[in-house]
């Protein structure tokens, strides 16, 4: 399991990511933007857990969180796949 399991906006904003397992043992992607969006992403790429970490540190700092969040993902070629959005 990753090195963290939650992260939330240092910039004071409501934006959370999240990682969990799912009941298959797949490594999933929580977004909550705090007001009315929920969304799910399933991790398709075998990385390192600090990769994932790296990553999501980053992008929940960010003003656009869901775009930095796929930029840094894909900077560091990691796949996900919607769950639920």
């Amino acid at each position: 399991m990753p090195v963290r399991m939650s992260y939330h906006s240092s910039l004071g904003g409501f934006d959370f990511l999240g990682l969990r397992k799912s009941p298959t043992g797949a490594v999933e992607i929580v977004y909550d933007d705090g007001v009315k969006r929920r969304m799910i992403w399933r991790v398709q790429s075998k990385v390192r857990d600090s990769l994932i970490d790296e990553a999501l540190s980053r992008a929940v700092n960010q003003p656009r969180v869901l775009a930095a969040m796929y930029s840094e993902l894909k900077r560091r070629s990691i796949s996900i796949e919607a769950v639920a959005v």
